[in-house]
């Protein structure tokens, strides 16, 4: 598929995107010579694959689509995506300087020019199929800023603290955004679903920099494994926010348009309510990490307590289980009780000012050992 022409709205966003760069202070010179341009791949159907116009041609620009809500829809779905690969170079930038090793330092890089250009993609949609619309939203892009907590989505204003969040990170929440983007694979607009393809192969890399990043750090046998776990009882509860409310009629409502479909569209599983689609894709998701947490505990020190996963209801800030007082294994507790476990079970200011001890020796493997 042929890259839509670069346009003057575009080539004008370009030069604010410079001044993000500036603005978060990133080093220009760790860029090298990653190239930060929009990327187009044909999607897996050239017809809407669900939904109620399932069938019929995708959609090469928003006016074409039947139902005029999709427009606002659409605009809303491209927007958060956007919005999330910025913030997370906000969220990451400061650690550059401490990275443990240069292998770290490289591949950190790497996954945050990645992220930078899946901006980049999302905000070429906007303005190339939008107008004035898309350009006051993919401004609004580099306007906003994580570290304000001015960003979307609640995960991408949290801090990234040190090196062990970085991993848990993109081991956890970078998943769940390989998740988002192969729910958007399938979407019946095409520029969306054909900005997916390349989007994705990046995105295999962020999440092999964190599996076998918390790998290393086990085999070193530095850091405690009940700190690891705190980390992971963060991440993974905040990874699960991210897909929006169980039961959401919104969520219906953008899988009948055609818009976001399942994370395995077309793999056999029409019996799925669509009401449940977060879910259904909430459920992959957690099954998906499980067994990437019991990989983790082949690696770990002899001796020590395995890790394992927190329960979908454990924390969360979004959905049906939202505020709700329930341990690790799912369990509920009584109110009186719960701060006090969670802050025995999340990542506390003591554990942060142990890893700047931790952190001043060899604490994490060489990578392939």
């Amino acid at each position: 598929m042929a890259t839509p022409a670069a346009t003057e709205p575009f080539d004008q966003w370009v030069d604010h995107f410079d001044g993000w760069v500036g603005r978060v202070d990133y080093p220009r010179h760790l860029l090298g010579d990653f190239r930060l341009e929009p990327k187009y791949a044909d999607p897996p159907a050239a017809t809407v694959e669900f939904g109620k116009y399932k069938g019929a041609p995708k959609w090469r620009r928003p006016e074409e689509h039947p139902d005029p809500a999709a427009h606002e829809i659409l605009l809303k779905l491209i927007t958060i995506q956007g919005d999330t690969e910025f913030a997370s170079v906000e969220q990451q930038r400061h650690l550059l300087e401490t990275a443990p090793t240069a292998y770290d330092l490289k591949s950190a890089v790497r996954v945050n020019v990645e992220e930078m250009r899946h901006g980049w993609q999302m905000s070429h949609v906007l303005i190339s199929a939008f107008g004035e619309e898309g350009q006051k939203e993919a401004d609004g892009l580099l306007q906003r800023n994580a570290q304000e907590g001015e960003r979307i989505l609640q995960a991408f204003n949290d801090p990234v603290r040190n090196w062990l969040d970085f991993f848990c990170y993109t081991a956890f929440l970078d998943r769940d955004g390989k998740f988002q983007l192969g729910c958007l694979l399938h979407s019946g607009y095409y520029p969306l679903s054909a900005s997916m393809g390349p989007m994705l192969k990046e995105e295999a890399f962020h999440l092999g920099t964190g599996v076998t990043g918390i790998m290393r750090i086990l085999a070193a046998g530095k850091v405690p494994v009940d700190m690891l776990q705190r980390r992971v009882n963060w991440w993974v509860s905040t990874s699960l926010d991210c897909f929006g409310g169980e039961q959401s009629r919104k969520a219906k409502a953008v899988y009948d348009l055609g818009l976001k479909g399942r994370y395995d569209e077309g793999e056999g599983h029409e019996g799925v309510e669509v009401a449940h689609v977060n879910e259904y894709n909430q459920g992959l998701y957690h099954e998906e990490v499980t067994q990437i947490v019991d990989r983790f505990n082949a690696h770990r020190p002899s001796g020590t307590p395995p890790l394992f996963m927190p329960s979908q209801k454990f924390r969360r800030r979004v959905g049906i289980h939202k505020d709700g007082c329930f341990a690790i294994d799912g369990k509920p507790m009584k109110d009186t009780a719960y701060e006090e476990y969670l802050e025995a079970n999340l990542p506390t200011k003591e554990d942060d000012e142990r890893l700047e001890e931790i952190f001043k020796e060899e604490w994490i493997a060489p990578r392939g050992a």
